[in-house]
């Protein structure tokens, strides 16, 4: 079991800790969330006489929104590039790079965060955008490029990406159909253009998402709601997505049929279905970006390990990335932030976890959509948790 914090206490004057958190949905990146908890532990050892307390900072992400910001704190080099936002207008997405790998994730791409004054296009949302960026990402010549797939704004079954990347989609009159998901039902005939690049590229799928395209489990009946989907759209989109599958198939897509089943297919609206069409090799989203960012070289040179998300819960117990890096801290003592936590004390141990704080403790006030707020609160906490270990 880990080390306590009052054992540390008493054994250490000068702690090194490692400052690994996800970012707070709505409010704070992980840098942010990273940078004010420093400032609040730095505080700690300025204020005290006990000691002091070294940050390193290790801002984290699990696949989905954010983990372009997190490989360029780690040390990526942001590139940009203009691309198809989800409804149309053009957007400045980010990749990063690194020389050899290339992280492209949807929700700076075709992400709700960036639909048009908030309103949802369940229909006419598009993924062309993340197709886009990866086509970029490919002219830098990577060994390979990572697919962060989270936080799409449209259900189209990756048919704008697969657009972007050299496929063709016609209706039964020859036309050329824009990919998204009130086309998905009109395509009669696929063709395709290679792009020798992507040949010669490792893909990577980075997600925890394990809903396959079609069904009650599927992208449109799970995720189409929170996209604007109500019960037609979902039904419109289910059958769209089923027409999308045969068609690749009756194009001569190897296993186009099948991997619509596979677990993951339905992640980001159905583009981890396209990815895998396009022989995507996929991996734990949580566990590969630890890998990325070497997690495990970073936290051998600290005493104390500061994760935590927006919401500690009991999906956070499943594997999201809060676990991930308890898991992998040894018998060092790890520490839990959170906006809010609804895992009862007792589930504390589940994950090793020597404490929890939240935000809620500290305000009566909604922090999730106040960035500034929070920047605030988990100043104060990082003092306290500095606090308490000198």
């Amino acid at each position: 079991m880990p080390a306590t914090t009052a054992a540390i206490t008493n054994a250490a004057k000068s702690v090194r800790t490692l400052i690994a958190p996800d970012k707070f949905k709505g409010s704070l990146t992980a840098g942010e969330v990273a940078e004010a908890l420093a400032a609040g532990l730095r505080a700690a050892s300025v204020t005290g006489s006990a000691g002091e307390v070294h940050c390193e900072l290790l801002p984290l992400a699990d696949g989905g929104d954010g983990s372009v910001d997190a490989a360029v704190a780690s040390g990526f080099t942001r590139r940009t590039h203009t691309v198809t936002g989800p409804t149309g207008r053009t957007v400045q997405a980010s990749i990063a790079f690194d020389g050899v790998t290339a992280v492209v994730e949807v929700a700076n791409t075709c992400g709700l965060e960036l639909v048009p004054d908030g309103k949802l296009e369940p229909l006419d949302a598009s993924s062309r955008g993340f197709g886009e960026a990866v086509l970029f990402a490919l002219g830098l010549n990577p060994a390979r490029i990572v697919l962060a797939l989270g936080g799409s704004a449209s259900t189209d079954g990756g048919m704008g990406m697969l657009t972007a990347l050299g496929f063709t989609f016609r209706d039964a009159a020859g036309r050329q159909l824009h990919g998204n998901g009130r086309a998905l039902a009109e395509i009669r005939s696929v063709a395709r253009t290679a792009v020798p690049e992507l040949a010669d590229t490792e893909l990577i799928v980075a997600s925890d998402v394990h809903n396959p395209l079609l069904g009650p489990q599927g992208a449109p009946a799970v995720f189409g709601p929170q996209k604007g989907a109500g019960p037609k759209e979902i039904a419109a989109l289910d059958k769209g997505l089923e027409r999308f599958v045969a068609a690749m198939a009756a194009a001569g897509v190897p296993d186009a049929a099948a991997l619509a089943a596979h677990e993951g297919s339905g992640s980001a609206g159905g583009l981890g279905y396209a990815c895998l069409l396009l022989g995507a090799a996929q991996v734990s989203g949580a566990d590969y970006f630890l890998d990325l960012l070497d997690f495990n070289t970073r936290k051998d040179n600290c005493d104390i390990i500061i994760t935590g998300e927006g919401s500690l819960d009991e999906q956070t117990l499943a594997g999201k990335l809060p676990a991930a890096v308890a898991r992998r801290s040894g018998q060092r003592t790890v520490i839990a932030v959170a906006g809010r936590s609804l895992l009862p004390k007792e589930r504390w141990a589940d994950m090793d976890l020597t404490r929890v704080y939240t935000l809620a403790e500290y305000t009566d006030r909604d922090s999730s959509r106040d960035p500034e707020l929070s920047a605030r609160l988990l100043r104060q906490i990082g003092r306290d948790i500095g606090t308490s270990l000198l």
